[in-house]
């Protein structure tokens, strides 16, 4: 075949010699191959014996080998050659005990290449049986990691790791061993990447295990706040923009997204962004659009874009007006910034922002909403004060103010304060006694306080002469309040009187009816008597009625177990009518119902001590041990001669009783319990007196006056307790008392009477609370004025007044026939309402009625 090669090389031309050669070579080499075959045959037969007496002579040669490094290394430990060479020749021979001393040997002195590693950490595994092992591993990996940065001893490590996830903690130790790997090795240029994957598949496949749909909103909130609390920014924005994209018209999170890039990240880029994409998901929501008017101003955007962005939110349509008038305020603070007031060119256009923000709130906010939004006029205080503060034209200021007070602020008090007090900053005395005496002249809310405001004032700045106008108008003004006041407490009287011979008109009526129900019973009681003496004339004297045998002749001496057995046996054989569902307790009552009976009796002997005694009521029905109780419940007063609980009949519990005292000291002691909680319900304690000896004596122990230093807040949540309230007011005095408001059952009513340690405080508080905000609730706070209680007139005339009227007809169920009121419109003589008086009531209008010649009269004119 070289032959054939150099020929065709050389370009020899005696090509037609070629087949003949190629014959001749390929004859040569099978006779070649059959040669070494037959010395392939011979030698097989020796092959075993050789083999084994090769690897005796190996092993030998070996170990001597092994012994000649062990010897050569306890004379220079430090010959890194040898200590490599004897680890080869261990591990060769599998001498696994005297390979992991070598290693661990060489280990100390010198840090260990990533081979020498990887087959140590092999080895190791490959012998690992239980868990114990496997914690000696990962040491020995611990400390392969520290000597070189090697992405396949990581790799390693995380692949080992995931085995033993099974166990307590495992998943959290193999993440943490991955975000190592990744910190390490992460940015590794051609092996790093194998860590990524490595890493990714992991947690493909732990979610395919753990999710089986699509995460809900509130599993995102949670998982958001686990990682803004561990604070990686990488993984809050992914977990953040994951929610996002299934819940992008939440507001919420977009808000809160927003928020953490514009305050924690803060890279204009991201930022913006995101707010651009959180008002075009979201065009509804004003507190976005405001917010992304600061994040622009913040990232120093040019004019132009803060100007089109705002435009954009005024189209947006939000929901209600006040989002008009907040977005307005946030521009116009944007402008105001903005404002060099040395050059007049900004200040010309922040002026006319303002104009134009009053005429967009009155045509087209209004136009949309029926009303501006704007109602304390905020957006032109602003306007005054920047006037009088910066430009130093009070002139303006009081032409703006002006304008507010004619909008239907006049008749606030804390409106007129806010003018004065600009006046005080920036006027001069005798703008602000004129403000005070508008004030004084319009105020109908708290006049008193803008009294003493005038007063004060001339005190430090007028002279005698005004001193005294002040005066006389502070009187004039007060008296006209008062005889206001007075007359609406009249017309409020006159609505009780009529409401309580209305009610005493009903009680009647009820007792009419429940009289005719009575002589109804009495006719058929009659009717059974007849039928009986029919019968004994029938039978004879000596026939014994059935009702007589069910009923027995003992006399039990107790008219209502006599109707309870009549009840149960039935009358001539009839069929007793069904029982009602019995109260909770009823058993338990009505087996001590006779032994109660008996309490009673014993001691309706003895006179009660009324001095000695409270009156305790609103105590459950289903109370359980009422007597012993109220004697643990009491026992710290003093001590507790009997507790007297009132039962029906029927052995059920009313609801109240009577705890009577050794020693009338502790009465008072007893009357501080009045309120407190038991099972769930405010007990009423209250003195023992008789009404029919005292008919002037009142429970109620609150006064009914007004209190100028004490306020009335309405609306609050009904979850406020003392301690929040507590914390709201004490910011404008100090707080000397709190009476949260409840109903019998102990459930807040929403109202709370906040006690101050004088008026001006009390009014402090009145201008500075009034209107604002808790928990979403909007609070009504005004100076105590509680109405006066509904006491029964004792007058005879308006009782029979009221029980000489006719009575209404009743229709099936009970109400009148009809609901609608036959009488035309134009025959009611309706009351103008009053102004606002006691706590924020208003006198209700009410019809007066008319008489036969009053109807012929109106018909005759017309």
């Amino acid at each position: 075949r070289q032959i054939v090669v150099n020929m065709a090389a050389t370009g020899n031309e005696e090509q037609t010699l070629l087949p003949d050669i190629e014959e001749e070579a390929e004859g040569m080499e099978r006779e070649m191959d059959s040669e070494e075959e037959e010395e392939e045959g011979m030698g097989v037969e020796h092959s075993e014996e050789e083999d084994e007496e090769d690897t005796s002579e190996d092993e030998r040669e070996n170990e001597a080998e092994i012994q000649r490094l062990e010897e050569q290394l306890s004379i220079n430990v430090f010959d890194y050659n040898c200590h490599v060479d004897l680890i080869k020749l261990l591990r060769q021979e599998g001498k696994l005990h005297r390979l992991r001393k070598a290693r661990q040997k060489m280990s100390e002195l010198f840090p260990l290449t990533e081979e020498i590693w990887l087959d140590w950490l092999k080895d190791e595994i490959r012998v690992t049986e239980d868990e114990s092992d496997r914690e000696k591993v990962y040491e020995l990996f611990e400390r392969a990691v520290k000597d070189y940065v090697c992405p396949e001893i990581w790799l390693e490590y995380v692949q080992y790791s995931i085995g033993g996830m099974g166990a307590q903690g495992g998943i959290e130790r193999v993440r943490s061993i991955f975000e190592r790997a990744l910190t390490a090795v992460g940015l590794h240029m051609t092996k790093g990447a194998t860590i990524w994957e490595a890493y990714r598949e992991f947690e493909i496949v732990i979610l395919s295990t753990l999710v089986s749909e699509t995460p809900k909103l509130a599993e995102y909130q949670a998982y958001i706040d686990f990682e803004m609390k561990e604070g990686d920014p990488a993984r809050v924005q992914i977990i953040f923009e994951r929610a996002l994209a299934e819940n992008c018209l939440v507001p919420d999170l977009w808000i809160k997204y927003t928020t953490y890039l514009d305050r924690q990240l803060k890279i204009k880029d991201l930022v913006l962004s995101a707010y651009e994409r959180a008002v075009r998901n979201c065009p509804w929501t004003m507190g976005l659009w405001k917010s992304y008017l600061l994040a622009l101003e913040r990232h120093e955007a040019d004019h132009q874009t803060m100007t089109d962005v705002f435009e954009k939110a005024l189209n947006a349509g939000f929901i209600q007006a006040t989002d008009y008038v907040e977005i307005w305020q946030s521009y116009l603070d944007y402008l105001r910034r903005r404002v060099d007031f040395k050059w007049s060119r900004e200040l010309d256009e922040l002026r006319a922002a303002f104009a134009r923000s009053l005429d967009y709130l009155k045509q087209d906010v209004e136009e949309r909403f029926s009303e501006s939004g704007d109602l304390s006029c905020t957006i032109m205080q602003i306007w005054a004060r920047i006037e009088a503060l910066h430009c130093k034209n009070m002139q303006k200021a009081r032409e703006l103010w002006d304008s507010i007070m004619t909008k239907g602020n006049a008749k606030h008090a804390n409106m007129w304060l806010e003018y004065y007090n600009l006046e005080r900053s920036y006027g001069d005395a005798s703008h602000c006694r004129k403000a005070l005496h508008r004030a004084v002249q319009c105020t109908s809310d708290y006049p008193e306080h803008v009294c003493d405001v005038l007063l004060n004032f001339e005190r430090v700045e007028g002279s005698l002469e005004d001193w005294d106008a002040a005066v006389q108008k502070t009187e004039t003004k007060i008296n006209r309040v008062n005889e206001q006041r007075a007359r609406v407490a009249e017309k409020e009287a006159l609505q009780a009187r009529q409401e309580e011979e209305k009610a005493e008109h009903r009680r009647k009526a009820k007792a009419d009816k429940k009289g005719q129900k009575k002589s109804q019973k009495a006719n058929r009681t009659g009717d059974k008597r007849k039928a009986e003496d029919e019968y004994e004339e029938e039978w004879g004297e000596d026939a014994e009625l059935p009702s007589k045998r069910l009923r027995g002749e003992e006399d039990f001496g107790s008219t209502a177990t006599e109707e309870l057995m009549e009840t149960e046996s039935g009358l001539f054989g009839r069929r007793a009518p069904p029982r009602k569902t019995e109260p909770p307790g009823f058993r338990k009552n009505q087996q001590r119902s006779s032994e109660a009976l008996r309490q009673l009796q014993d001691a309706s002997k003895e006179p009660r001590k009324d001095e000695n005694s409270v009156f305790v009521s609103n105590l459950a029905f289903n109370l359980d041990d009422p007597d012993g109780k109220l004697r643990t419940l009491f026992q710290g007063c003093g001590t507790v001669q009997q507790v007297r609980p009132v039962f029906s009949m029927k052995g059920v519990f009313r609801g109240y009783c009577y705890v009577q005292f050794e020693d009338r000291l502790a009465v008072p002691e007893a009357l501080k319990l009045d309120r407190q909680e038991v099972d769930g319900r405010p007990m009423y304690v209250s003195p023992c007196v008789d009404k029919n000896k005292n008919p002037d004596f009142k429970v109620f122990k609150y006064k009914t006056a007004m209190e100028k230093h004490k306020i009335f807040i309405s609306g609050l949540p009904y979850t406020c307790t003392k301690e929040t309230l507590e914390d709201l007011c004490k910011q404008h005095g100090t707080v000397k008392a709190i009476r949260l408001v409840t109903n019998r059952s102990g459930k807040p009513k929403g109202l709370a009477y906040v006690e101050y340690e004088n008026e001006a405080q009390a009014s402090q508080a009145v201008v500075k609370l009034d209107g604002t905000m808790l928990e979403n609730f909007t609070l009504s706070v005004a100076i105590s004025n509680p109405p006066g209680r509904k006491m029964e007139d004792k007058g005879a005339p308006s009782r029979l007044l009221g029980a000489a009227m006719p009575r209404q007809p009743q229709g099936a169920r009970g109400k009148g026939r009809t609901q609608i009121s036959l009488l035309p419109r134009s025959l009611y003589r309706q009351s103008t309402p009053d102004a606002k008086a006691e706590n924020g009531t208003v006198s209700a209008p009410h019809t007066t009625s008319l008489s036969n010649e009053d109807f012929a009269r109106m018909l005759l004119k017309k």
